[in-house]
């Protein structure tokens, strides 16, 4: 597998491709512990996107931050961040209107106290997991675009895997001006490129 693709290659979903949704957690939102800004309106584009997925039965998978009470990256124990997603807390849920099923696979990350994790394949088997299926292609949004998004991409890349960023589905929250649009930018230097719903076939009812 090569981290770049042909500008030729299709952007609609087939056989070898799969969606990772990232991170839309209640903690995430507004409103929640570290909400991200207009995050919630990640939610209702990420449904198309699985719907689409799914009419082809395609893989789905899911990431989520699951911490300990004491996790290295709350600000009480020295990190930059409120406490956020603890593992089996309301915060840690899903997004309620995020259309999640039986059919999407969870990665937990970063569940361990004394180490985080951005990026849905640190410390995780996603890669393996994703092997196994014999993937090659994935299609990445979620939350936040300039965090976890995009060291989940980084990774991606660096495994071997081609990406497509869902540049409608992704909210980053740019604790410095212009943190999403540099990790936009980044990502597409790595060999990432973007797709939106209207570069996809229509969705049918």
């Amino acid at each position: 597998m090569e981290a770049s693709m042909n500008h030729n290659s299709s952007l609609k979903p087939a056989e070898g491709d799969a969606l990772i949704v990232v991170d839309v957690q209640r903690d995430f939102l507004p409103g929640g512990n570290l909400g991200v800004p207009d995050g919630d309106a990640v939610v209702p584009v990420m449904n198309r996107y699985l719907k689409h997925f799914r009419r082809i039965k395609l893989p789905l998978y899911a990431t989520r931050d699951w911490h300990p009470e004491d996790h290295c990256s709350f600000k009480a124990q020295g990190g930059p961040w409120p406490p956020h997603c603890i593992a089996g807390s309301e915060g840690a849920e899903f997004a309620d209107n995020l259309d999640l099923g039986e059919d999407v696979r969870v990665i937990s990350k970063a569940t361990t106290i004394e180490k985080d994790a951005y990026s849905g394949f640190e410390g995780t088997d996603l890669a393996e997991r994703l092997r196994k299926q014999k993937v090659r292609r994935l299609f990445i949004g979620g939350l936040a675009t300039d965090y976890c998004v995009f060291n989940t991409v980084k990774d991606a890349l660096k495994e071997g895997f081609q990406v497509l960023l869902l540049e409608d589905g992704v909210r980053g929250v740019d604790v410095n001006a212009g943190d999403s649009e540099k990790a936009i930018n980044e990502m597409h230097g790595l060999g990432a490129r973007s797709v939106r719903l209207e570069d996809l076939e229509p969705i049918h009812a």
